[in-house]
């Protein structure tokens, strides 16, 4: 399955999920946040996944007891951050307007109360997560392609993905991505309210 291929039915009961350019835009500026998804699922969601990101040499990693970032500063294990108040958090999305009117209004409830708001990172942001250095990703309108890749890394990392009310998001939708689940509940609940 993949945005530019469509969906082909195999026999193993597995499926290799392909996005080969994630965040085109940031692709067509010239800014390193976009990237390369592949993921492999069962009927359950992603079993392994990679966000690749070629222009800066970086290949996140993640599924099957590993989690690991390869890149110009060599590898190391990825671990998310541990729990914060969302009054510390870093929290990221790839679009200021976050999908529809309501959806806007959610994200933005959580983001008056966290420490850091970024937009513009596309995959990256979920990569982020994975190795530590953020603590939030929301993001609505995404598609199987989009998250299946990074979900993989980021659990394997020690981090949650959900969609906004707090179920599996394997196929997409709106998307919760966080560091831990102390700051996903909070995040949870707010965008929720």
């Amino acid at each position: 399955m993949g945005e530019e291929y469509g969906h082909k039915a195999g026999q193993s009961g597995l499926t290799w999920v392909l996005d080969p350019i994630d965040g085109t835009r940031s692709y067509l500026a010239g800014t390193p946040t976009w990237g390369v998804l592949i993921a492999v699922s069962d009927a359950n969601g992603p079993l392994y996944g990679i966000i690749d990101q070629p222009y800066i040499g970086e290949r996140f990693e993640g599924g099957f007891g590993r989690a690991e970032v390869n890149g110009p500063m060599g590898r190391t294990v990825l671990k998310t951050r541990a729990p914060r108040a969302l009054s510390e958090a870093i929290l990221m999305t790839t679009f200021p307007e976050v999908g529809t009117n309501d959806e806007g209004a959610a994200f933005r409830r959580v983001a008056a109360k966290a420490k850091l708001v970024r937009y513009g990172t596309d995959c990256y942001a979920y990569a982020l997560i994975a190795a530590g250095q953020i603590d939030l990703v929301i993001e609505a309108g995404l598609q199987a392609y989009d998250v299946q890749g990074p979900i993989a890394v980021i659990e394997a990392a020690g981090g949650i993905v959900t969609d906004w009310q707090g179920n599996p998001a394997p196929q997409g939708g709106q998307i919760l991505a966080a560091a831990n689940a102390t700051i996903h509940a909070e995040a949870l609940a707010l965008l929720n309210a």
